[in-house]
Formats: C-alpha cells, sequence, structure tokens
C-alpha cells in the first residue's frame, strides 16, 4: 500500500526526516497582508509586522482542493487538522475525503480533528511514521492512532494575547493587562479550546507551573516537544525542569511555524508531552 501523511501546517512541520511520504497543507493568516504558512516564510518578519499592526486580524484554512492534492495518488491516507473548534480546516479536510475516494475507488482516507494545534499534530505524525516503519498495514495503524491519540496532551503559556484579542477570540481589555502587568498565561488544549490554567507574573513562575500541570497530568518522561516563539531561554527553562526528574527524556525542540505563531505571539510556548 502506498501511504500519505498530510497535517495543515497548524503542526509547524514542512518535511519528515527519511520520510518521502509527508505533505502539509497551508493556512493563512490575514492582516493588512496575507501570510502563507509554509516553510518558506518569513516568521521573524511576520511577528514584527503584526506587533504593529492595529487592524483586525484573522487566519484562513486550507480549502478541499489543496488538500485532494496533497494526498497525491495514495492508497491510504491520513489526513491531521488544527482542533475543528477553531478552524474550518477538519471539515475541508473532510470533503477531500469524501472526494478523493469517489475518484479512487479502494482508497481510504482517514481525517482525524486533533483538538489541538502545534507539537501535539507533530506527536501524531511521528506516531503514523512509527506504525508505517514497523510494517503496520492501514487498518491496523488507524487502529493504534485512535489508541494514542489519548496519550499526546499540549500545554502553552503566552506572553501576550494582542492577535487574540484582535480576532475577537480575547477581550481587549484582558490584552492590556497582560502586557502591562507582565503577566504569563499557562493553559492547555482541552476537548478542542484552549483553556486557561493559571495566571502568573514572569517566566520563571509560567515555567514552573506548565511542568506542574505536565507532573499532574501523569507525564510519563519519555517524549516532550517544545514549541517555541523566538523564546529559546524558556525553553532551557522548562527542559532543565524535566530533565532534573526525566534525565533521559527526549525533548524536541521546535521553532512554531506562521500560524501557531500568530496565536502563541513572540515569547509564547507551545508543548506537546506522552501522559500514562
Amino acid at each position: 500500500m502506498k501511504f500519505k501523511i498530510v497535517a495543515d501546517s497548524s503542526s509547524c512541520i514542512f518535511d519528515v526526516e527519511d520520510c518521502n511520504y509527508y505533505s502539509s497543507v497551508p493556512l493563512k493568516i490575514i492582516s493588512n497582508k496575507e501570510y502563507v504558512d509554509t516553510k518558506e516564510l518569513n516568521v521573524r518578519q511576520m511577528v514584527d509586522e503584526l506587533k504593529v499592526y492595529k487592524g483586525k486580524t484573522g487566519s484562513s484554512c486550507p480549502n478541499c482542493a489543496e488538500w485532494v492534492e496533497a494526498f497525491g495518488d495514495a492508497d491510504g491516507v491520513f489526513a491531521i487538522t488544527i482542533t475543528s473548534r477553531l478552524s474550518g480546516s477538519y471539515d475541508a479536510a473532510c470533503m477531500a475525503k469524501k472526494e478523493y475516494e469517489e475518484a479512487h475507488p479502494g482508497a481510504k482516507v482517514k481525517v482525524i480533528d486533533s483538538l489541538s494545534a502545534g507539537p501535539q499534530l507533530k506527536m501524531l505524525v511521528d506516531k503514523i511514521v512509527e506504525l508505517i516503519n514497523e510494517g503496520k498495514d492501514y487498518d491496523t495503524i488507524c487502529t493504534e492512532i485512535d489508541e494514542y491519540f489519548p496519550h499526546a496532551q499540549l500545554l502553552f503559556s503566552l506572553q501576550s494575547v494582542d492577535n487574540l484579542a484582535k480576532n475577537g477570540r480575547v477581550n481587549p481589555v484582558i490584552a492590556m493587562a497582560v502586557n502591562a502587568l507582565g503577566i504569563r498565561i499557562v493553559g492547555i488544549a482541552l476537548d478542542g479550546r484552549l483553556e486557561q490554567l493559571h495566571k502568573v507574573r514572569g517566566e520563571k513562575k509560567a515555567m514552573n507551573a506548565l511542568y506542574e500541570e505536565m507532573k499532574a497530568r501523569k507525564f510519563t518522561g519519555s517524549k516532550v516537544l517544545i514549541g517555541h516563539c523566538f523564546n529559546k531561554p524558556a525553553v532551557e527553562l522548562l527542559s532543565s525542569h524535566i530533565k532534573a526528574d526525566h534525565p533521559e527524556c527526549h525533548i524536541e525542540e521546535i521553532p512554531l511555524g506562521g500560524l501557531c505563531s500568530f496565536y502563541a505571539e513572540e515569547g509564547g510556548l507551545m508543548v506537546g508531552f506522552e501522559v500514562e
């Protein structure tokens, strides 16, 4: 069987090492100009431009045709999307599944609503690649990825919510208070929504709170993916907490792509990790 894995660009990965059957379909960030979320996007420039832009901002998802094109001519496709609570990407992928399977009799497309974004999508991609490399058949992979799904979780830390305010997801007064008081918001991706857990002052307290939440959710100590928007010091601080308890833990640092940088903003972290 010819496999294909396709994720929208909220995964923040555009290539997978030693895997020629992975593709990314781009979301777009819209302000007074359009930013297409590909590996060619200058995220630093986008972040800087959005800081000074005062108008409304938003995002748009890949359309059905973009998903279908990315499926190529595979017999077994896995399509992974940002949470359907924040984007129409999942609905477009479902439309593409129907169209593709009708045009390719015998082909199968599994559409996975990640109920999350960023590193949690990469964890799902990595797991599918692992199962394919183990020689599992398509139906077995579908079963095992469903079983793995609850064991991958996402926490986040934000030091600005200006863009969330500009597109109507956060009260502008709250956004101003976060900036003025140096507040960090620590939260979780839960049932497809981003939920606030803590408001603390300063990076050190934020990383302490984030790691305590990982432990409370029965973090296994095996694998962590830390996505960040230009905040290596926070990555190093969180990594030191993890390594103190789990010296053998595999920690991977991931620069956030355009869409996740748009929502997380400069200084933001998105942390994927495995739980029992």
